[in-house]
């Protein structure tokens, strides 16, 4: 794959990704200004994320990993792939379906495995809410896997952009919910949120993820994929052999969740319990690691999607030097982005989040900051683990990665656990932000090493010094920034929200063009891509095709 059609490919979905995450952000604020930080959040968030947690547990990973390399490998059948593509997306919509119904059955059980604490005495109110929140989510479970299949089959045939545009929709729909929901109803509570405005929230969310899915049905009918409900399993035995290794290691990963979720919850309720109400619990975990991802989404998913039809390609034709290069290349393109990014989390995290997060009390968004600056640590492991898991995918190996995953999920339980008996209640999230940094980090070099039977040994010094060169570069430029907001703050020059939000902008520009400055004359040969990458994301979206 050329280096100019990586960026056309990845180009266009990196814009579509950031205007995607900036309603996204603003969304987000609006949901924190109608809901806080707090427990009413936590009942919210936690219920939102179940049909996430649910659809990436059972059928979600394996189709992310598994549908592309087969789907290309059904190209070649007499109907150009429309029968597999049929099958496979009747058959896992019924499995889906079935899953929502049973989820509403038991949505009670849901919620006291992830947020037991809500089950406790003087709680109530909070496992209530959480339950009906969770019950009027479920249906999106059906909805998610509709979008994740048809995005698939648009990405297989070439048309990367829908799926990373589609969101801006679902966003779109979002912000109308809650910024509505915040002028009619500015001030709820716990005690004084009503079923009817329960309903609303909850149905308003799902409505929003059907709304995504709705923007990708006529991206298929130009594709030229003929997709109709087909019953059977012809040909998709293997598709569902690999994906049983790969619900193996979802369900790892999201057990690992599950013990995020749940001592988040708990650190929240004892935290009520001994009367702090600032901050702490599952909710700021969420929005730190929302602002983490965005250069991760941005740039490794754009890199990534972009490339996976190239690479399975050159898996199946057995060109590993080829692959291993594509590997490589695309490490160090990300490492671009994500190690000033993660810079930046690090040393400004509370700048950040006071500056996006104004519809709350500064302690919070400040506090979400905190947690921002732990995950950050692991941003840089976590992109190129990604990139590494796509190279087995692309291999058909979807049962080494699982021994990576278990390894990545019990170094965070540990360390998750650790957090909530030995640290203070009210920063118990932030070592749940440390723990997943420090997994990641530990688990990096054994993803490596297991990846060698397919590529050969990748060794971490064949991309270890462009990225020190990055963070070299990042700290030269950002250190002194960091220094001197920490000297205003000492002299203690108080500013506004408004003020704020001009500083955080002069800290980016400035960082920005000293950073690549720095990197350019470390002699970081990617920086000068970054005009490549510039140009795709004003051109056309045709220009994927």
């Amino acid at each position: 794959m050329k280096t100019k059609d990586l960026f056309r490919a990845s180009g266009i979905m990196a814009l579509g990704t950031i205007i995607s995450r900036i309603t996204g952000f603003i969304r987000g604020i609006l949901i924190v200004a109608v809901l806080g930080t707090v427990l009413l959040a936590d009942t919210y968030n936690v219920a939102n994320t179940m049909p996430n947690i649910l659809y990436n547990l059972l059928v979600g990973g394996a189709l992310t990993a598994v549908f592309i390399p087969q789907l290309v490998k059904s190209f070649s059948d007499a109907d150009g792939g429309d029968g597999f593509a049929s099958r496979l997306i009747t058959s896992v919509s019924i499995i889906l379906f079935a899953l929502v119904i049973v989820g509403v059955i038991f949505a009670p059980a849901l919620v006291r495995l992830y947020a037991p604490e809500f089950f406790t005495t003087g709680f109530e109110a909070e496992k209530e809410i959480a339950i009906a929140f969770t019950r009027y989510c479920l249906p999106q479970i059906f909805f998610l896997g509709l979008f994740t299949m048809l995005g698939q089959v648009a990405n297989a045939r070439g048309s990367f952009a829908p799926l990373m545009w589609a969101p801006i929709a679902n966003n779109i729909v979002g912000i109308i919910l809650f910024g509505g929901f915040l002028l009619f109803s500015p001030a709820v509570t716990i005690e004084s949120i009503t079923s009817r405005q329960i309903q609303i929230l909850g149905w308003g969310t799902t409505f929003s993820v059907v709304v995504q899915v709705l923007v990708l049905l006529p991206v298929i009918r130009n594709v030229g994929m003929k997709l109709r409900p087909q019953w059977g399993f012809h040909g998709l035995g293997k598709s569902f052999s690999l994906a049983g290794w790969t619900l193996i290691y979802v369900l790892i990963s999201q057990l690992g969740y599950l013990v995020t979720v749940n001592v988040a919850t708990s650190a929240a309720v004892r935290s009520a319990k001994e009367g702090i109400t600032k901050g702490v619990g599952y909710t700021p975990y969420t929005y730190a690691y929302f602002v983490m991802l965005l250069p991760y989404s941005i740039v490794t998913i754009s890199i990534i999607t972009a490339i996976m039809p190239h690479i399975s390609k050159l898996a199946l034709e057995k060109k590993v030097e080829d692959f291993r290069f594509e590997l490589l290349r695309a490490i160090k393109l990300v490492g671009v982005i994500t190690v000033p990014s993660s810079v930046a989390f690090l040393l400004f995290g509370p700048l950040i989040t006071q500056s996006i997060f104004i519809g709350i009390p500064a302690d919070d968004s400040r506090y979400i900051g905190y947690v921002l600056a732990a995950l950050s640590i692991g941003l840089v492991a976590l992109s190129i683990n990604l990139i590494l898991l796509r190279g087995f995918n692309a291999f058909e190996d979807t049962r080494t990665p699982v021994i990576s995953i278990f390894l990545i999920n019990l170094v965070a339980v540990a360390i998750s656990y650790l957090s909530l008996f030995l640290l203070q209640n009210q920063w118990v999230t932030v070592g749940l932000g440390i723990a997943f940094s420090i997994s990641y980090l530990v688990g990096l070099p054994f993803t490596l090493w297991l990846l060698k039977k397919h590529t050969g040994q990748i060794k971490i010094r064949e991309f270890s010094g462009q990225h020190l060169r990055l963070l070299a570069a990042s700290f030269a430029v950002m250190l002194p920034l960091y220094l001197l907001v920490k000297y205003l703050d000492w002299v203690g020059i108080a500013l506004s929200k408004i003020a704020r939000l001009g500083e955080l902008a002069v800290i980016m520009i400035v960082s920005v063009l000293g950073y690549l400055l720095a990197a350019k004359s470390a002699g970081v040969e990617e920086i000068s891509m970054l005009r490549h990458l510039k140009g795709s994301i004003l051109r056309r979206p045709e220009t994927t095709e």
